[in-house]
């Protein structure tokens, strides 16, 4: 998935938006692939285009966005942008499997088990009415 920015953008909040957009999407196509990620790669790219990149394992494979978010949130704060331009995000799932032949870990978290069962709904919704109808970035709109 791959985000690119209408201007260099130093503000962590539109970058942190823009990385949790990249996030719901991924996790939307991975559900909709049968497919599971063990690892994320994010990449940054800079006004002046260099780049840095840096991947990093998630606990278990999963294509659920909590997870994804959680490792996604992980790689931007390993960067420790302080005044990079930043130009363009893609975040990548690394080394997939097959989510029928990932195990299922049993949960007593009710709060998570609740966020699984409607992201699922959440899904089905998007699949009926588009991929911006639902999710926590598709509300983020630029001031004008």
């Amino acid at each position: 998935m791959r985000h690119h920015f209408d201007q260099h953008t130093l503000d962590g909040a539109v970058v942190r938006a823009s990385l949790l957009q990249l996030v719901v999407q991924l996790g939307t196509r991975l559900r909709g692939r049968g497919q599971a990620a063990r690892a994320l790669t994010l990449t940054l790219t800079f006004a002046g285009n260099s780049s840095w990149e840096k991947t990093r394992r998630l606990a278990a494979p999963s294509a659920h966005e909590d997870d994804l978010r959680t490792t996604a949130y992980q790689l931007m704060d390993a960067a420790a942008l302080q005044r990079g331009r930043l130009t363009a995000l893609v975040l990548k799932g690394e080394d997939l499997a097959r989510a029928d032949e990932v195990a299922r870990q049993l949960s007593l978290d009710d709060a998570r088990e609740a966020r699984l069962a409607a992201e699922t709904a959440v899904d089905r919704v998007r699949a009926k009415f588009g991929p911006g109808v639902i999710g926590p970035a598709a509300v983020f709109r630029n001031a004008s």
